[in-house]
């Protein structure tokens, strides 16, 4: 019974991972055919987040009143309804109303989901979650671009992605009974049974830190995915073909990264594997820096940068009920995936900002930046969780 809940949690972090990489595939014919300008994606991209955060947010309270299966399935509907309100939409406006449960379905999953699994099962589990997730979000833009190739109908690839989460959240709601013996032991939490809440999450010692750390990794991971093009063509003369290529390679090096990092997750232990990654990833960023007319260097580096980024989230994740308590922990799951939607959201678009404003070949620095406020903020985590 518990491998089988084990397997539909995965599918449900498939399913998290199919809606957000669709807009992206999409958005190229859908804005020609909706009349609406190129940059208009940001805009809604900027809905679903606020949605996102604001239900993260709120997961602590939700999941202690309905339990992490109930919220699970009823966000999992709220997005397969979202993606056929989008497939249906004939204006902006209308994608705009369908973003907002959208994000809202997404950030209630992200946090109940990795906060179930962060109490009731090891690293290498956390790890295999995550990778599940970047499945789907590989997955999603084939899906998109076999259907716009057949039928030349953006809609239809968001009638195929809807129906998929139609599918799992059916399974979803039959497999209900299979959480609740694990959802009672996980309730009682705080003495007094109630939400903890966003000022008191914010008051335990670390919680701060911890909430820039996830803001500076997914700014980091976001910019690298965002910009490492754009770099790789403007200030390296790499051919706009080969960038793309590389580009993409460095989700899948999250992916496969988060997948073998599963073998080796519980005999290294979180914070280990946070130090390793962290390692991985400035090396990989100095690979880029490297000031030399050959680009074997930085095309080396985009991929190792996402080997490295591949177990920092999962393991931040895991961390977390020790370091904050079990009681504690779905209050500040829920406000680490409200900070990480949120420099998600804004340190790309600063960065954007910063390179046009003096020069692209800053993005190495940039990710080193991110880097050292990642390193010196779990760190520091350690050392006040050590003290409590």
């Amino acid at each position: 019974m518990v491998s089988l809940l084990l397997a539909v949690i995965y599918l449900a972090f498939i399913g998290l991972g199919l809606p957000d990489s669709l807009l992206g595939a999409a958005w190229p014919v859908m804005h020609v055919q909706l009349a609406a300008p190129l940059s208009f994606a940001g805009a809604i991209s900027m809905i679903i987040s606020g949605g996102t955060i604001l239900s993260s947010l709120l997961s602590d309270r939700l999941t202690r009143r309905f339990g992490p299966g109930p919220v699970t399935a009823v966000s999992t509907a709220m997005t397969a309804a979202a993606l056929f309100g989008f497939s249906a939409s004939s204006s902006v406006w209308m994608l705009c109303l369908w973003a907002i449960p959208y994000g809202l379905g997404a950030g209630a999953i992200d946090a109940a989901l990795n906060n179930y699994v962060a109490l009731h099962y090891n690293s290498r589990q956390m790890s295999w979650l995550h990778c599940f997730w970047g499945l789907g979000a590989s997955i999603s833009p084939y899906i998109m671009g076999f259907c716009l190739t057949a039928t030349g109908r953006w809609q239809t690839g968001y009638r195929t992605v809807g129906a998929i989460q139609i599918v799992l959240t059916a399974a979803l709601f039959l497999s209900l009974p299979l959480w609740q013996g694990r959802e009672r032991a996980q309730k009682p939490g705080a003495a007094d049974g109630r939400p903890l809440g966003l000022r008191g999450a914010l008051k335990l010692r670390g919680v701060p830190e911890i909430l820039l750390a996830f803001f500076a990794y997914c700014g980091a991971e976001t910019s690298a995915g965002l910009w490492a093009s754009s770099y790789l063509v403007t200030a390296r003369g790499v051919d706009p073909e080969t960038a793309a290529r590389f580009a993409s390679l460095f989700y899948l090096g999250i992916t496969a990264g988060r997948f073998l990092n599963g073998f080796v997750a519980d005999k290294m232990g979180d914070r280990r594997m946070i130090r390793v990654g962290a390692a991985v990833m400035g090396a990989a960023a100095l690979l880029i820096l490297l000031p030399t007319e050959a680009r074997t260097p930085a095309l080396a580096g985009q991929l190792l940068f996402g080997l490295g980024c591949a177990p920092v989230y999962p393991s931040i994740i895991h961390s977390t009920p020790a370091h904050f308590g079990k009681e504690n922990s779905q209050a500040v799951i829920g406000i680490q995936m409200a900070g990480a939607y949120v420099g998600s959201t804004l340190m790309p678009t600063l960065f954007g900002l910063l390179a046009n404003a003096v020069s692209i070949r800053l993005y190495p620095l940039w990710l080193l930046l991110m880097l050292a406020l990642l390193a010196g903020m779990t760190e520091r985590v350690n050392r006040l969780c050590e003290s409590n």
